[in-house]
């Protein structure tokens, strides 16, 4: 039998030196005649760990754990390659297993607070992430996840705060830098943010996420030219490659003559986004090509009238094409400024079989008004555009109005408000697509809506709509204005600030008498 404890020496000296193959090797030697070394099998994992190699590492290290259930570093070790794969509450679990045994090690709080975070489990990230910052001040990333998770929290500001403490112990790094511009524009402070991610860039050139944000940044304030051009940087982000459609044929943007080819157009985002965006098809129809419209199957009715542009679902087979383009590349493709922004409404109708029949079951001689309150709640910014169904108060009470709920997605909570309010008639269990309505929308008198699809929905067919922002919204609604050059007829109500809805409501409501006024 061999020397093993020499063999052990040599494989810790090889790794110490980098020399991961050598040191794989002396402990599958070990292995060999002991298959359960403590030793050789945590090293073993540590080395495919450190190569990525994780599931490798979880087989070695699950070994080495019940070989010796109380070795610190082979309990954190195999809780970090459990949640480098998503097995994240085995991943916990070995953490905690951990920390019993030593209650206040940076590493491992943080390592716990990242695994929660990932389940969005964000109160019990925070309170990690704020142990392992009481043992260790200077830990940059607990203070940078920190920020990241106070964001999931809708705070912003503090967030700010977490970030700006970690640039002190890492001054010019280009992902805090990014984190810090992305919490600006949350507050709505997009030329602060602009600094930021400018510094960011100085660092890294490349670095897609700052691009990204700098685009967000640029939009909001109407700087079209350099935004739509930065917002192609969107594929190289993480929440965007792997939407990345891979034709074979060429990306259109602008570069070359349309005429008598076939052109690809395909929905990259949500439903608001398409019915936004498709009103560049008929300008690419009108240079002398054939479009196709790939959209998703929940608006191929609503579009399906669309004149001279041919639709296919998202899904299906696609037919024979020359050239494509993501919805969102279209303003940079057309070198849209604000004053060129093609606004021709309205560029929608409903189906009239449709209109004829919800003509017949409304109320008639008086005013109508539809309400959409919230979105859906897997929306990234849900906790900012949404509004709870119980804080529009006595508005609906005192509304000279016939109120509709267009709200197709209920929450159990405005459920239990809606039935306190019977001046608000539900008509979300009956709008079985968006074709529907846009029926119903074609005979109020105005629509009241969230930053959701319905809101687009109503610009695009010409109704007056009141659109209820959050103090810092989405780029395309700009900043510093209550009208908007996407759609001629829409009213912008913004948040006076910082998650001040009733500010918001307070200014609907004159909206709304307001109009009744103008009847």
């Amino acid at each position: 039998m061999p020397n093993l404890a020499r063999l052990q020496r040599q494989a810790v000296s090889a790794f110490q030196q980098g020399h991961f193959d050598k040191a794989e090797r002396l402990c599958a030697a070990i292995l060999e005649y002991r298959g359960d070394d403590f030793d050789a099998l945590h090293l073993s994992g540590f080395i495919q760990l450190q190569r990525g190699r994780n599931i490798e590492a979880i087989g070695f290290l699950t070994k080495a754990v019940k070989v010796n259930g109380t070795s610190i570093d082979a309990l954190s070790n195999l809780g970090l390659a459990l949640q480098n794969v998503g097995r994240f509450e085995e991943a916990i679990a070995h953490y905690r297993n951990a920390l019993a045994l030593v209650p206040s090690h940076p590493e491992i709080l943080y390592n716990l607070g990242n695994a929660f975070l990932a389940l969005d489990r964000i109160t019990e990230a925070l309170a990690s992430y704020d142990e392992a910052l009481a043992v260790n001040p200077s830990h940059v990333g607990a203070r940078v996840n920190r920020g990241n998770t106070l964001l999931r929290f809708n705070r912003p500001a503090d967030a700010l705060a977490s970030y700006d403490s970690a640039l002190a112990l890492m001054p010019d790094h280009p992902q805090i830098l990014t984190n810090r511009g992305h919490a600006l524009r949350r507050l709505d402070r997009p030329q602060e943010a602009l600094i930021s991610l400018e510094a960011a860039l100085a660092k890294s050139r490349d670095f897609p996420e700052a691009h990204f944000e700098a685009a967000l940044a640029h939009l909001t304030l109407g700087d079209f030219k350099a935004g739509w051009n930065a917002y192609e940087w969107r594929w190289k982000t993480g929440a965007f490659a792997d939407k990345r459609r891979a034709f074979r044929q060429p990306l259109w943007l602008g570069n070359a003559p349309l005429a008598g080819k076939t052109i690809l157009l395909h929905a990259e985002q949500g439903f608001g986004d398409t019915i936004q965006f498709i009103r560049y098809a008929p300008l690419l129809k009108n240079s002398g090509a054939r479009v196709l419209c790939e959209v998703q199957p929940e608006l191929m009715s609503l579009l399906a009238p669309f004149d001279g542009i041919d639709l296919v679902a998202k899904g299906a087979a696609l037919p024979p094409f020359d050239l494509h383009c993501p919805l969102l590349s279209l303003p940079l493709a057309f070198g849209t400024e604000p004053e060129t922004i093609p606004a021709e409404v309205p560029y929608l109708s409903a189906p009239a079989e449709r209109v004829a029949y919800w003509r017949d079951r409304l109320p008639p001689g008086c005013l109508r008004a539809g309400f959409v309150w919230s979105g859906s709640r897997a929306h990234k910014n849900d906790a900012n555009r949404s509004i709870a169904l119980s804080r529009f108060g006595q508005l609906f009470a005192n509304l000279p109005f016939s109120c509709f709920s267009l709200q197709r997605e209920m929450r159990d909570a405005d459920r239990e408000v809606l039935q306190r309010l019977p001046g608000l008639v539900d008509l979300g269990p009956q709008l079985s697509d968006f074709a529907e309505t846009a029926a119903v929308i074609s005979l109020l008198d105005i629509v009241v809506s969230v930053d959701t699809a319905v809101a687009h929905l109503a610009g695009a067919l010409g109704k007056p709509v009141v659109i209820l922002l959050p103090h810092a919204a989405d780029f395309r609604w700009m900043r510093d204005r209550d009208d908007t050059p996407w759609y001629r007829s829409a009213k912008l109500v913004r948040q006076p600030a910082f998650g001040d809805w009733d500010g918001a409501i307070g200014r609907l409501a004159d909206e709304l008498r307001g109009i009744l006024l103008q009847k």
